[in-house]
């Protein structure tokens, strides 16, 4: 009797821990050791959010694209000398840099292969935002995000394929074709829309460009603030991929903007190709990852495309505020300089047409 007493009060007092240690909507437990259902919640939001952000997304490369005026973007396509300066800073520069930085901090070989696929990466949309505000060459700006998104189909698998040998076989990473098809997709139609509003109504295009860049910006803080909601619980990752993700975008933006300047491209394309350098397409990254590799490799890789996405942004914003200073505390731009000089310059043409005759230089028309 006495026997079944202690059992009887031992088997109530694991129900009563079991009971406390589990929560009430556990589905299983075991101990100490519970299964809960899934917290639709991430899932939920995530869904959610992309359609926000895809609505938000297509409405700014919209108005992006009532900034680009058909003539200069047709001259850049038929003299492609930026896009190529561009297209050697994307799949040039930024692979290199990727595997240089990988081998100096002797990082983990599935590590290795996460920041050589970011480096491999096509150009982000949001570089078009921040060129926009910078006085970049917008038409430059996105011929070149449009051309990296369409060359990385053929570019990306040959570099990770160059790259990746000493860390893993390039066989087993999968390339989302469908995504970067979507990416393409996504840009060319709103900004085609765009550049077709800026033809026929250009009044209009400079009001939506205006709502547009208002809500790009609206749409970088609403990324970053849900990014964080979602992936809070992954951020646990090894400091040198935090040092990496920091000099990485620093790295693009640099290189990007001297190899432009040692090209002879002005100073507003050399701005606009150090931002499509520096800014990856990281959603693309995080596909391409989450379709290659084992949850038990995710834990090691996920979080450096958030990684990235950040300190490029924070880099994206610091150029930004430093250009807007230099503005500010210039009494002259050099637009605005060259605008008087061929206000000046037509007026002494006038004026010496005047005496001569009436003639003028076709180069004056």
């Amino acid at each position: 009797m006495q026997t079944y007493l202690l059992s009887q009060q031992f088997n109530t007092r694991s129900l009563a821990e079991n009971s406390t240690a589990c929560p009430a909507n556990a589905t299983i437990c075991n101990g100490t050791s519970c299964i809960l259902p899934e917290d639709n919640f991430n899932e939920t939001l995530s869904i959610i959010l992309s359609a926000v952000l895809t609505t938000m997304l297509a409405l700014v490369m919209f108005s992006m694209g009532c900034n680009v005026e058909p003539k200069k973007f047709w001259g850049h396509i038929k003299r492609p000398w930026g896009i190529f300066v561009g297209f050697l800073c994307q799949f040039g520069i930024m692979p290199l840099s990727a595997f240089l930085l990988s081998l100096i901090f002797n990082v983990l070989p599935i590590q290795a292969v996460v920041v050589l696929i970011i480096g491999c990466c096509p150009g982000g949309t949001t570089s078009n935002i921040i060129a926009y505000w910078v006085d970049g060459d917008m038409d430059l700006s996105i011929s070149m995000t449009t051309c990296s998104t369409l060359l990385a189909m053929g570019m990306m698998p040959l570099c990770l394929f160059v790259y990746t040998k000493m860390w893993t076989d390039s066989n087993a990473i999968v390339l989302p074709y469908d995504s970067i098809g979507i990416s393409l997709v996504s840009l060319v139609i709103p900004v085609s829309f765009g550049v077709y509003v800026n033809h026929r109504w250009p009044s209009k295009a400079k009001v939506i460009l205006k709502i547009g860049s208002f809500v790009g910006a609206i749409l970088i803080v609403i990324t970053a603030v849900v990014g964080g909601i979602l992936y809070k619980g992954s951020w646990i990752i090894s400091p040198k991929l935090w040092i990496i993700g920091t000099l990485f975008p620093a790295a693009g933006y640099s290189l990007g903007f001297l190899l432009a300047r040692i090209a002879g491209l002005s100073w507003r394309r050399c701005r606009t190709v150090s931002l499509e350098t520096g800014m990856q397409n990281t959603q693309l990254c995080s596909a391409i990852i989450q379709l290659s590799f084992t949850p038990e490799q995710l834990e090691l890789m996920f979080t450096f495309p958030l990684v990235y996405s950040i300190f490029q942004l924070l880099f994206a914003l610091l150029i930004l505020a430093g250009y807007r200073i230099y503005r500010r505390h210039r009494v002259k731009t050099k637009t605005d300089v060259e605008k008087t000089e061929e206000k000046e310059d037509s007026k002494s043409m006038s004026s010496h047409a005047k005496i001569n005759g009436g003639f003028v230089s076709n180069e004056t028309k």
